[in-house]
């Protein structure tokens, strides 16, 4: 029986030295064939006790046998249960990995989306920005044309007031020169008839008497 206590306590200790080993991140499917195969490796020891239990009986010191049977029984379980703990608490492990992961993938997903919706938003106001700004210059362009135009209109407007001034200042010199020509006409005729008549009384005018002569 020596050399299958050994054997059992070798295999033992590589299951157990392969369990400490395994990596928390260890994939589930590991885990349960792990599970499997120490729920197997229960069996066929407990199979294997049963046979060397029954063996025994044939024994003459019945007790003697099944009580060295039972403490390597119960240290081969008590190993299997440890090497179920150690998958237990590598089980957690990789449960909490998996939490820590998903937590902080969350996180980076958030964070990745409060980006991207600030730089929407960024991009969105420097947009309104650039509407607003275009609408002031639009606006400002429209004031400035329509400032011209009302400019124009007036200089226009002027310009079409000086003239008619300089029409009407020109026909009123033009009508005061023709009342003036009228005018030197009229005098101009007046002293010929006034002359003409001056003539006329001198040629039929009689001839003065002459004085007495003193005595």
């Amino acid at each position: 029986m020596k050399p299958f206590v050994l054997a059992l306590f070798l295999a033992s200790l590589g299951v157990l030295a392969g369990a400490q080993t395994v990596a928390p991140d260890v994939e589930p499917g590991r885990i349960d064939a792990e599970r499997a195969r120490i729920s197997a490796e229960r069996s066929r020891l407990e199979a294997g006790f049963l046979a060397e239990d029954a063996a025994c009986y044939q024994k003459f010191a019945v007790n003697s046998c099944l009580g060295k049977i039972n403490v390597r029984r119960r240290e081969a379980m008590a190993d299997l249960r440890r090497q179920e703990i150690l998958l237990n608490d590598e089980e957690r492990k990789m449960k909490g990995a998996e939490q820590i992961r998903k937590t902080e993938e969350k996180s980076s997903l958030e964070k990745q989306q409060e980006a991207a919706d600030r730089r929407a938003k960024a991009l969105e106001d420097y947009q309104s920005r650039l509407d607003r700004e275009k609408k002031k210059q639009e606006d400002r362009a429209a004031a400035q044309s329509s400032e011209k135009a009302n400019s124009e209109a007036s200089a226009e407007k002027l310009k079409g007031h000086q003239e008619k001034v300089q029409a009407r200042t020109g026909k009123q010199a033009a009508a005061a020169e023709e009342a003036k020509k009228y005018n030197d006409r009229q005098k101009e005729a007046q002293e010929h008839r006034a002359q003409h008549e001056s003539d006329q009384l001198k040629r039929t005018k009689p001839p003065a008497k002459s004085l007495p002569l003193p005595e």
